[in-house]
């Protein structure tokens, strides 16, 4: 019967046999963990061989490697998987892999030009990284307008005619063909894009099998806008940052996403676990604080922790910058972050030595702060939202996610190790660069880029991630 269940373990990529794993010596072992797999549900101490960038064996035998963890007494699990992060740059690599990030993904505004965003990141980065063809990009691209990131002028408040409306269109097609990994979109910061503009960029995204990763208008009624988008448009949905989107309607979105799904949609969703947002202050999405009766207190400039007033909100508005948005409850975060629908995911965001704590604090603050609160996530499911739920988000279109967010003979060897009793987050709004406690170490593609919790420096092993190109 043992010998029966070792070898159904092999054949399911589980273990390796053990007189092979036994005689041969491997790159890397991380050795006597607790191995947690969201995928098989396996949660054991086991060693684990790495070799050539993949995990090669996991197996309750003792391992040689040239090089070896011992992870004794803490979690081995496979890396996190990050579907929403801006600031895709070396610092903020950097931020994320202390915090268990191996794979990290700007996939809300995403980029316009699929080659040069790439090719900007090549030959390598610190973790793997991947892009979306965003909608905000392109129409900004399209309309001429003069901002960078977020459109500030005709990119957001200009009315596309159907001359642009088919440029948009055929730049999402374009960037799709060149491996884009999904459409991104964001309409709070493009307000002036009419439905039928919108519904083009979710007809092509349908017809490339692309899923549409959307920051809705808030609420429920934002919603059903971007359901019955998708619905018409044939494509798949993902709706970022519900937690920030859905406020005190939270629970009732949670709902209508499931029973969604229960007919049969593709929805998913995601959610941070802090209660302020943050965003640059010049975008559309800050247009609603020009009203006279807007609460401009709830605005926090985080150079100075001031809070706003109309006076320094116009100055700031001129100036551009990134700005906190405090709008959202604990018990809100609370029922986001523990609903089975949500993945975790940063929405990071750094700018010139500014940004939010969920940059370098999303993955540990969940672990440290929800999955010990009695009541709260079990570890496991935890790590179900962090890893597998991502990566099985993007694998229809992305192959090479076929292989990410598992821990198992064959899977990539993006893998962190961690200290369950004592991961936690220690940034804060006032000091959002302080890195976490308690992850240490982070492997990616077989090499190590955390170390007793400290950047490996010299060592550039992430590789871009992308869709086929056509």
């Amino acid at each position: 019967m043992i010998s029966r269940l070792l070898a159904i373990l092999v054949a399911a990529g589980l273990l390796v046999a053990v007189p092979a794993a036994r005689q041969q010596t491997f790159d890397l072992v991380i050795s006597g963990g607790r191995v947690m797999d969201p995928e098989s549900g396996v949660d054991a101490v086991r060693n684990v061989g790495i070799s050539v960038g993949r995990i090669a064996a996991i197996s309750a035998e003792p391992l040689s490697g040239r090089s070896t963890i011992n992870a004794a007494g803490r979690v081995v699990a496979p890396g996190f998987i990050d579907l929403h992060a801006h600031g895709q740059d070396r610092d903020g690599y950097r931020f994320q892999a202390l915090d268990g990030v191996t794979s990290s993904f700007e996939l809300e505004v995403g980029a316009s030009d699929i080659d040069g965003w790439y090719a900007k990141r090549a030959p390598g980065q610190l973790i793997n990284h991947g892009v979306s063809v965003g909608h905000i990009q392109v129409r900004m691209a399209v309309m001429k307008d003069p901002g960078t990131f977020l459109p500030t002028g005709s990119g957001a408040h200009g009315k596309a005619s159907p001359a642009d409306v088919k440029a948009i269109a055929a730049g999402i097609e374009a960037g799709l063909r060149r491996g884009a990994v999904s459409v991104g979109a964001g309409f709070p910061y493009t307000p002036a894009a009419a439905r039928d503009e919108l519904l083009e960029v979710f007809r092509v995204a349908g017809r490339h099998g692309a899923s549409v990763h959307v920051h809705i208008r808030r609420g429920a009624a934002g919603l059903e806008e971007a359901l019955a988008l998708a619905d018409e448009g044939k494509s798949a949905l993902h709706v970022v940052h519900l937690n920030s989107a859905g406020l005190a309607q939270t629970p009732r979105m949670l709902e209508m996403i499931v029973a969604a799904r229960a007919s049969g949609r593709d929805v998913t969703t995601e959610a941070y676990p802090y209660t302020a947002g943050m965003t640059e202050i010049k975008s559309a999405n800050l247009d609603e604080y020009e009203k006279p009766d807007a609460n401009l207190l709830l605005l926090e400039w985080p150079r100075t922790g001031e809070r706003l007033t109309r006076e320094s909100f116009n100055r700031y508005r001129r100036e551009g910058g990134p700005v906190i948005i405090h709008t959202n409850t604990e018990e809100m975060v609370a029922v986001a972050i523990n609903s089975p629908l949500t993945m975790i995911a940063s929405d990071s965001y750094w700018e010139n030595g500014t940004g939010h704590p969920r940059t370098t604090g999303t993955f540990s603050r969940v672990l440290g702060r929800y999955a010990r609160a009695p009541g709260s996530l079990r570890l496991m499911d935890a790590l179900r939202k962090m890893t597998l739920m991502p990566a099985q988000r993007l694998e229809a279109r992305v192959p090479a996610m076929r292989t990410k967010g598992r821990l198992k003979v064959g899977a990539d060897a993006d893998v962190v190790v961690f200290d369950a009793a004592r991961v936690i987050d220690q940034s804060t709004y006032r000091t959002p660069s302080r890195p976490p406690i308690g992850i240490d170490d982070v492997v990616v593609n077989g090499v190590p880029v955390v170390s007793d919790g400290r950047i490996v420096e010299g060592v550039t092993p992430g590789r871009a991630v992308r869709a086929p190109v056509q």
